[in-house]
């Protein structure tokens, strides 16, 4: 009897620990006329109104760690990306875009080609499309930019839904798991 309550306690505790776990479901848009594979530096846009918490600490800590080890370079001067990020904590109406698979399209435009927008809109495939998709069920959001600094346009854009507790001990840990996951979305490599 012991052995059998001891082992459902460990059932239960195993069970209440899976349904515990925030699991963030990540979405990213990008823009065609983005020129992945010729980008190799990076940095943080300068926030004119910097956050007093430490939270911006472990989203920028995040991006900087996967970013570097997918190659790319933190520069503080003239990098070739520029990255921001919105953390919402209220319920947020957010416009993204259904797209093709964003591996699959860099593969398929491989060749590292400067395009002006109206030259990338001629050559654009029937699939490569802005179709408008409205995320409204949400109680928060994190969004990362990902902006070419030459051109000044948004290249690539990720996002979770996710309500963030910023006096919970473990925001830190939450943000870290959500930018992540957001970042799993950016999957480009670079050899510098």
């Amino acid at each position: 009897m012991k052995k059998s309550a001891l082992f459902l306690f460990s059932l239960a505790l195993a069970f209440s620990a899976c349904v515990s776990q925030k699991d963030y479901i990540a979405e990213s848009d990008f823009n065609y006329a983005g020129n992945f594979k010729k980008y190799k530096t990076f940095g943080f846009v300068n926030n004119p109104f910097p956050d007093t918490t430490t939270h911006h600490l472990a989203i920028e800590r995040t991006i900087t760690n996967r970013l570097g080890s997918q190659g790319y370079k933190l520069q503080a001067e003239k990098p070739d990306l520029l990255i921001n990020y919105k953390l919402f904590l209220d319920e947020v109406k957010y416009r993204g875009y259904e797209q093709p698979n964003f591996d699959y399209w860099v593969q398929r435009r491989s060749v590292d080609v400067e395009l002006t927008e109206e030259e990338e809109k001629k050559n654009r495939e029937k699939d490569e499309n802005y179709n408008q998709v409205k995320f409204t069920e949400n109680k928060g959001m994190l969004v990362i930019f990902v902006i070419d600094n030459k051109k000044g346009n948004t290249i690539w854009q990720g996002y979770t839904a996710a309500s963030f507790d910023l006096f919970s001990p473990e925001v830190s840990t939450e943000l870290t798991k959500a930018t992540y996951r957001v970042m799993d979305q950016f999957k480009i490599l670079t050899r510098n």
